[in-house]
């Protein structure tokens, strides 16, 4: 392969990734407050927001017979909001100012779900919820900083994207299902994913793949010399 067709191929296999990323977190964030627990009653359906709060009011999860990190739940919002914050500004990645003011509109709101109901700042710096409000200021602080968070080495960005991805796919999903029997026995009735954990976490799949994309498509430019 001559070295232009092997530029024109880095190209678009980076084009690809370009699109992909910005997809999958808006993706991600869609699975995440759409139904994990579907239910033909509204007020009977469970989203992956819902969860962080829901686990405290079953009752194993009361008696202590389960033991969870509720604040795992919470993950998907961390990789999307910081997700979104470390690629908005990505020289490689060349977006226009209409997709970054998506995506770092998305970091906010992302950033933002990590409020409990009911939250005041008092409230924030208890033990219970201490993580959420530490989660919360760093998510902030990165989208404040995603020019200079840009700068960052191109490896390191994307396994952070990486991580963070894997991490909300893992252990949320991970701890719905040790508390699905419990859900199944509240309901009366053998409960299955729903549509949003499906979407959720193959998007944020998809994202820690474009991350590895995206390390190696850049490299490529880099290294391809005309």
């Amino acid at each position: 392969m001559s070295v232009h067709a092997a530029q024109d191929a880095i190209g678009r296999h980076l084009t690809i990734v370009r699109w992909l990323m910005p997809l999958a977190l808006l993706l991600a964030f869609a699975g995440y407050v759409g139904a994990w627990v579907d239910h033909k009653a509204a007020g009977l359906v469970i989203t992956g927001l819902d969860l962080g709060e829901y686990v405290k009011f079953l009752t194993p999860v009361r008696r202590g017979e389960m033991m969870l990190w509720r604040e795992g739940f919470y993950l998907p919002l961390l990789a999307v909001s910081l997700g979104a914050s470390l690629l908005a500004f990505r020289a490689e990645m060349r977006y226009t100012w209409p997709v970054r003011a998506v995506l770092l509109g998305l970091a906010v709101v992302a950033a933002l779900n990590l409020l409990p109901p009911a939250w005041t700042p008092a409230r924030m710096m208890t033990e219970e919820f201490r993580q959420q409000a530490l989660a919360l200021l760093i998510c902030l602080t990165a989208m404040a900083f995603s020019p200079l968070l840009a700068l960052l080495p191109r490896v390191v960005t994307a396994v952070l994207v990486a991580l963070l991805s894997l991490s909300a796919v893992i252990v949320p999903v991970r701890q719905f299902f040790v508390i699905l029997p419990a859900v199944a026995s509240l309901y009366n009735h053998p409960q299955t994913p729903g549509w949003g954990l499906l979407l959720g976490e193959a998007s944020l799949f998809a994202l820690a793949s474009g991350a590895i994309w995206f390390a190696v498509c850049a490299r490529g430019v880099t290294h391809v010399k005309p």
